[in-house]
């Protein structure tokens, strides 16, 4: 049975700027192509693989954009994913070292979702137990990459394929709803577009608001503006900061707006919730 190659990927491998260390090419993996390299700064378009792809960020943060409008700044262990057969335009924003995973359709042979910044302990294990295997390569571990080839592929499909997200009830999939989330709270003292947060989800704006509603019962500004008071109640708790401070650091516009906002939602002031903690 053939080997899964450098050539059945997307092409990124093979840009002048990426320097591998290790790979799975002579080891007679059929369905698997694994690559653990360093990586540079870069803006390329590519053409569609035959292979899904997977990329485990072993640094970070770094920020990562995919077309022209999904980006996000991904931790260390965070995930990218692309499927196969989809033409591909990336800029990563900073020096990154990587594992790459390239599954063949055979191993896969449903679709995968487009995936930035997705946290999945199981996916980042599998990787880093792949990348061990490839580091100390024994021909009798074959049906043990097998193995994993097969359970890697099996999590894809049940977690990360467009059937499943269709079988949400039209709302946020468990991880759509946590980079919304995530990105909610590293923004917090900023505007943040809907644009944004719909790219984190990789839908578009519409498509974002309304399956927010549906996973969290609020639309997306609502939600908010109650993680923002959440904030500022917090911190009129700790003491440390005078309340135009703590307006601003939690995405108000001033004192005057933060006070409003309170008194909407809890029926209390600032300075009245400070003084009666």
């Amino acid at each position: 049975m053939a080997e899964l190659g450098l050539a059945d990927t997307n092409g990124i491998l093979r840009l002048p700027w990426v320097r591998p260390d290790r790979s799975s090419a002579g080891l007679g993996w059929s369905d698997l192509y694994v690559s653990t390299q360093s990586e540079t700064p870069y803006r390329a378009s590519f053409d569609a693989a035959g292979t899904h792809l997977v990329i485990l960020h072993l640094g970070g943060p770094v920020t990562v954009r995919r077309g022209r409008d999904q980006v996000r700044r991904i931790q260390a262990g965070g995930l990218f994913m692309h499927p196969a057969g989809r033409d591909l335009t990336v800029e990563l924003g900073g020096p990154l070292d990587t594992v790459h995973a390239y599954l063949s359709a055979k191993a896969l042979p449903g679709e995968l979702n487009e995936e930035l910044g997705t946290a999945d302990p199981l996916v980042e294990q599998l990787m880093l137990t792949l990348d061990g295997v490839v580091r100390q390569w024994e021909p009798a571990a074959r049906t043990y990459v097998d193995h994993l080839t097969g359970l890697f592929a099996a999590h894809l499909a049940h977690h990360y394929s467009p059937a499943r997200t269709r079988r949400d009830n039209g709302r946020l999939s468990e991880h759509q709803l946590a980079a919304a989330k995530e990105l909610m709270t590293e923004r917090l003292a900023e505007p943040i577009p809907l644009t944004d947060l719909a790219a984190a989800a990789a839908l578009s704006v519409s498509q974002f608001t309304r399956r927010f509603k549906a996973a969290t019962g609020e639309p997306p500004h609502r939600y908010l503006m109650r993680l923002r008071v959440e904030q500022a109640c917090r911190l009129l708790r700790a003491e440390g900061l005078s309340i135009p401070e703590i307006a601003v650091r939690c995405g108000f516009t001033h004192q005057e707006h933060l006070t409003r906002v309170m008194r909407t939602r809890l029926g209390t002031t600032p300075a009245a919730y400070r003084r009666g903690i």
